[in-house]
């Protein structure tokens, strides 16, 4: 005896295509301000100087060997995560001719209200009496 297939339902519409993109969201926060201008390794140097007060002469060979080895460390991909900087994360890198642009993320916390953590104001103290 042979039986009666079941009945076909009919196929679900699809559903309606929507064109329309989202829109767009404007994301607000501490944005840096577009009227400071860069800060530069003189400046930068002239800044520890005076928060570290250690000498100009001790200060600079230290902060070019910290810059240094962290553009060797971006360069070769790595991320860091240098205290009280923040996080820094490269996202993706693109080679040009005469250099190499890099598009990275930087996390930060928020910072205390002194300024230095207990190690950093210990290590102040030991570079000063070790200074002079």
């Amino acid at each position: 005896m042979a039986t009666k297939p079941a009945p076909r339902k009919p196929a679900a519409k699809p559903a309606p295509v929507r064109n329309k993109a989202p829109t767009p969201v404007l994301v607000t926060g501490a944005a840096a301000d577009p009227a400071q201008p860069e800060l530069k390794r003189q400046e930068l140097l002239e800044l520890v100087v005076a928060r570290s007060e250690v000498k100009k002469k001790f200060a600079k060979p230290v902060l070019e060997a910290a810059l240094a080895l962290i553009g060797e460390a971006l360069a070769e991909g790595r991320d860091l995560n240098l205290a009280p900087m923040g996080k820094v994360k490269i996202n993706r890198t693109r080679k040009l001719a005469n250099g190499r642009v890099m598009v990275a993320r930087i996390r930060q916390t928020v910072p205390r209200a002194g300024g230095m953590t207990k190690t950093q104001k210990r290590w102040l103290q030991t570079a000063k009496s070790d200074a002079t």
